[in-house]
This record gives structure tokens, sequence and C-alpha cells, in this order.
């Protein structure tokens, strides 16, 4: 079976079952993701979305927000700190 294959078998409940697993790194009988299966498992919740989430609603979607230089003026910045567990 090759990835196209695969990700048209991919039901609703398996894909949220993979993004539940990507987000607490455990599957759902409590076994830690690999590296590779978080790897594979979050490909594969990406290519389902590309063919079956709205644009707006898929895994790292980002607004694009164009300002104008009056508005970056009054723009505030905030720092964010990511903190890898692994």
């Amino acid at each position: 079976m090759n990835f196209q294959q695969m990700i048209s078998q991919i039901t609703p409940d398996i894909y949220n079952n993979l993004k539940t697993a990507i987000e607490i790194g455990r599957w759902p009988d409590g076994r830690t993701l690999t590296s590779e299966q978080r790897e594979s498992s979050l490909q594969a919740i990406i290519a389902y979305e590309a063919q079956h989430v709205a644009e707006d609603e898929r895994t790292g979607y980002i607004e694009a927000q164009c300002k104008s230089k009056s508005d970056s003026a009054s723009a505030t910045e905030e720092t964010i700190t990511v903190i890898n567990n692994s």
C-alpha cells in the first residue's frame, strides 16, 4: 500500500486519534510515540487535512495579515519561548 492509498483510508476517527497521539506523545493505549511515528503521523494528518479540512482549520495554519506602517507602530511585540520536553 502506498502513502496516497493509506491516506484515502483514514477515517475522521483515525485522524482524531493521530492528532491526539501527536499532541500528547502517546498512542491511545499509553505507549510513547517514537520520533519516526510522530513524523509519519504528522505527514498523514497534513495530507488528510489537505483533502478533507478547510484551509483555515488545518494544522499549522497562520492567517496572513498585512499591516500598514501606521498599524505596525502601535503593534505590541511578544516573546514566545518554546520548551522541548523530549
